[in-house]
């Protein structure tokens, strides 16, 4: 008789695989900034200086005296005598006092004695290096002060940190030209089955070509893997052994596709037991597609047994293998971007599972409309066709149409 799964529910199912693995990060590097983007900060980065570094105005005008305009308006015009000036990138040279003003541009620096800027429109003319202030200004109005964005000493950036483009120009408005970031982990693929042929080979009687290699390194490199392919392995429980020891040496973890259900050819679970303790954590999931799931920790590396079926393949990924390989990052996972959706149809839910469907979306006068795109684990076009994916939890019998949902965008982010 098969034995049959035990299922655990997928948050705890993850908690366990997490708390199996080592705390911390492997390794560091030092990156170029340019070399950086999404890459995670293995250390704290502290501001060396504020920023910005002198007082600066944010419009085009005259740099004054805030005390000055006080009482100043269009039928009251404050005159101004116009000292100078100011011009970018230098040091101002000179200084504003009583009844003074001084031109200057945005972004410039502030004279000393002026204390706030009035914008150009509120000005005019009143004759050579004469000016008429049509509008009071408070102390500090129109101007950034030295540290309003950073101050010295500031921790910036905390480590675990994802560097997105905007981390990236603060660190370069700091003055930072290198950073310390963690190194990213090894991850070995192995697809097995007889029945797989490379992608370039043109697939015999009963035969497929390899789709879950290829998808499932995109996804170990989306989330700050290095994919390391080793092939497609037959279905053979010493030739998957001998093939899965050598990929987990070579690597930080190890990712085993197919052979991970209760069949009578699916040695997936075994091999992961004879990789090392503690072995599999959790053989099954309440997920669909991807309830044969197998999760494992072999010393002190993750190792997943994935479904065969590609659209199972990738559910797994995004629910499981991503947010480990962000843990051995030091980060956590980015979170998805959501929109809200009307569904089209009904979508059925599935006993005791979760359910994961893809959604084409569309506008309408009423709003975005959810296009749910039904078909079998096997069929990867069910995943290329939709933009997003809608969640139905367990326990719920199904959702129906007319229903506004949470549609995850690109739902294998």
């Amino acid at each position: 008789m098969k034995k049959l799964l035990t299922l655990t529910p997928r948050e705890e199912a993850l908690a366990r695989i997490q708390a199996a693995l080592p705390a911390g990060i492997s390794g560091t590097e030092v990156l170029p900034l340019n070399e950086a983007l999404d890459r995670v900060l293995a250390a704290d980065v502290i501001a060396p200086h504020p920023l910005p570094q002198f007082a600066r105005s944010t419009v085009d005008g005259y740099a004054v005296r805030a005390a000055d305009t006080f009482g100043a308006s269009e039928s009251l015009p404050a005159y101004f005598h116009v000292v100078g000036e100011l011009r970018m990138g230098r040091a101002p040279a000179l200084r504003v006092g009583v009844g003074q003003a001084a031109l200057i541009h945005t972004g410039g620096a502030l004279p000393e004695g002026a204390d706030a800027v009035v914008m150009v429109e509120r000005t005019q003319d009143a004759g050579p290096q004469e000016l008429e202030v049509l509008h009071a200004v408070a102390p500090g109005e129109n101007v950034i002060p030295i540290g309003e964005d950073v101050k010295a000493g500031e921790r910036v950036l905390p480590a675990g940190q994802r560097l997105r483009a905007q981390e990236l120009g603060g660190l370069a408005a700091l003055g930072f030209t290198r950073v310390t970031v963690a190194r990213r982990p090894r991850i070995a693929i192995l697809s097995t089955g007889d029945e797989l042929v490379p992608p370039e080979a043109t697939p015999g009687p009963n035969q497929v070509r390899d789709i879950n290699s290829t998808t499932v390194s995109a996804l170990v490199s989306r989330h700050g893997g290095i994919p390391l392919p080793r092939g497609i392995i037959p279905d053979d429980a010493e030739a998957l052994f001998t093939a899965a020891a050598a990929a987990l040496s070579a690597a930080e973890g190890l990712i085993i596709t197919a052979g991970s259900s209760i069949s009578i050819r699916d040695m997936t679970a075994d091999v992961i037991n004879r990789l090392g303790p503690p072995g599999v954590l959790v053989h099954g999931v309440p997920v669909r597609p991807g309830k044969p799931t197998i999760l494992g920790v072999c010393g002190d590396k993750p190792v997943f047994g994935l479904p065969g079926n590609p659209v199972s393949a990738l559910n797994t990924v995004r629910l499981f293998v991503a947010p480990v390989l962000w843990r051995m990052q030091g980060a956590a996972a980015p979170r998805a971007g959501f929109v809200r959706a009307r569904l089209t149809e009904n979508v059925p839910g599935t006993a005791g599972r979760e359910s994961f469907v893809s959604v084409q979306l569309e506008e309408s006068p009423e709003g975005l409309r959810a296009l749910p795109i039904f078909g079998e684990s096997n069929l990867i076009f069910t995943l290329v066709r939709g933009v997003g994916i809608v969640h139905v939890p367990l326990g719920v019998t199904g959702l129906a149409a007319g229903t506004e949902v949470d549609v995850e965008l690109d739902g294998l982010v």
